[in-house]
């Protein structure tokens, strides 16, 4: 069954997937950085009438908890990595790599943007824990 994204079912998923995958566990393994917050800019337009925060608590290879937070607790994260919903699709479908894309402006992260190069390889294996899930986008 496919999961909407961005919603709480959804990312309750990403925490399974992410929990099950041997390359993150390896790849994120010294990270103690803290927790990462994901935010979908509100696009009324396609039902998403705020913006959307994920909380994800990662540590040492797994996520410890994958939560809905508001705009402004996900800013107090340690990272906070901001944009559009169509950026957001385009990471999901491995269209954009996250790193490049916060290097080249298309995802706003606030927060130390060389530990985050320091984790290329662990980033990349989020993004393929994201592709394990069955997602329906609310533009298509």
């Amino acid at each position: 069954m496919a999961l909407t994204f961005p919603s709480v079912e959804w990312m309750e998923e990403y925490q399974k997937q992410i929990n099950g995958n041997e390359g993150y566990k390896k790849a994120g393994a010294t990270w103690t950085a803290g927790p990462v917050a994901l935010v979908i800019s509100a696009k009324p337009e396609i039902g998403i009438n705020e913006d959307f925060a994920m909380w994800l608590d990662l540590h040492q290879g797994g996520c410890r908890e994958a939560k809905k937070v508001s705009l402004e607790e996900a800013q107090k994260a340690p990272f906070c990595i901001t944009s559009d919903y169509a950026r957001w699709k385009q990471v999901i479908k491995k269209e954009l790599e996250p790193v490049k894309g916060m290097m080249q402006g298309k995802l706003k992260l606030k927060g130390d943007l060389p530990t985050i190069v320091r984790y290329v390889k662990a980033s990349q294996e989020l993004v393929e824990c994201t592709t394990r899930i069955e997602t329906k986008f609310l533009d298509e």
